[in-house]
């Protein structure tokens, strides 16, 4: 492993420069890999293993909106689609656990009477191990259970695998049965589209993915989006100058640019009005929201969060309160207007020009 200094932090991580595409490969060329659920991650783990020689067949029921992509992406009923997740997982010896997370608990009895000693259970997420006392996985003693997290969307991890950039991901070894499951973990991260793997435990992974979740990568900021919206709209702000002063700007100009050069390099780079107040009120908001991602973090490391979400994506009527709840976001003055700001973009004018 490659050891790199992150902030003064030395640390471990796996680059493709020591563990290469074609070792991955050489890896895993007697493994059949299984994967069940074709939602977002499903999608794109699937595809780019597919596209990197490795034996892939998809688990998934028929005649939903998964089973209808993966026949879109190419994937054969009887060859490599089955609806039978029993039959799939048979089949293989590589099971990546992909479905949602109230899934993974449903689906559970059948999987775990289906595993066989020696196969890997995979997972991108430590939320059914962690928290096995709500849902119920326990491994069998007698296979692998391994992670790899891509630091992405599915829809990300296929895109920026298209173009040639992959996605960093983190890596855990929960159980090895076999002597083989760090090196399965490694070489199926690599496969799956790494830019490179850091080591994790499924404690830290699932602790951090689901405080980021709720906060800075979406819940936080569109919180912070709608209050910035409202206010400039209750001081006599039009909404386009309101929803370009809070989103538009920060999207197409500014986060772009922290992603390539960081915020340091952001905060030198923009007029010295901008750079006095946003240093000064950087830390006023950092006092401001330190408590609430305190409480946060307790929530998830305490379980509550994750009973909830079982609760609640578990339930009968789930799809049709969720509609409800994204509808109030799309039928908002906020994101109504959102849409006629994206419209007007000098890329989307131009298709409408030919």
């Amino acid at each position: 492993m490659a050891v790199i200094d992150f902030g003064g932090v030395k640390e471990e991580v796996v680059t493709r420069e020591e563990y290469p595409l074609s070792k991955a490969q050489q890896t895993l060329q007697n493994e059949v890999v299984a994967i069940l659920g074709y939602g977002p991650q499903g999608h794109g783990q699937s595809l780019n293993l597919r596209d990197n020689g490795i034996n892939v067949i998809i688990g998934q029921r028929k005649g939903g909106k998964g089973w209808n992509d993966a026949v879109r992406d190419g994937w054969v009923e009887g060859k490599n689609l089955f609806s039978d997740l029993e039959e799939t997982i048979r089949k293989a010896t590589v099971v990546q656990y992909l479905l949602s997370d109230a899934g993974q608990k449903a689906q559970w009895p059948l999987v775990k009477r289906t595993l066989r000693k020696g196969q890997a259970l995979y997972f991108s997420h430590g939320f059914s191990i962690v928290y096995k006392e709500q849902t119920g996985v326990i491994p069998p003693p007698d296979v692998d259970v391994i992670l790899v997290a891509p630091k992405g969307a599915g829809r990300t991890v296929r895109s920026n695998f298209l173009a040639g950039s992959g996605i960093n991901s983190s890596f855990a070894v929960y159980q090895d049965a076999t002597g083989r499951a760090r090196e399965r973990a490694i070489a199926l991260g690599i496969a799956v589209g790494s830019g490179y793997l850091f080591p994790t435990t499924f404690e830290k992974e699932v602790f951090s993915d689901l405080t980021g979740e709720r906060g800075v990568l979406m819940g936080a900021i569109a919180g912070i989006m709608k209050a910035q919206y409202d206010t400039l709209r209750a001081m006599g702000h039009s909404p386009s100058e309101a929803f370009n002063e809070t989103v538009e700007e920060a999207t197409q100009s500014l986060y772009p640019l922290i992603g390539k050069n960081g915020m340091d390099w952001m905060f030198a780079s923009c007029s010295t009005t901008a750079q006095r107040g946003a240093l000064d009120w950087s830390k006023r908001f950092e006092v401001a929201v330190k408590p609430l991602f305190e409480l946060l973090y307790r929530d998830v490391q305490e379980g509550i969060e994750t009973k909830r979400v079982l609760e609640s994506c578990s339930a009968s009527d789930y799809r049709d309160q969720l509609e409800k709840e994204l509808d109030e976001w799309r039928n908002s003055e906020m994101w109504k207007a959102g849409a006629a700001v994206r419209a007007l973009r000098p890329e989307n004018w131009k298709k409408g020009q030919d």
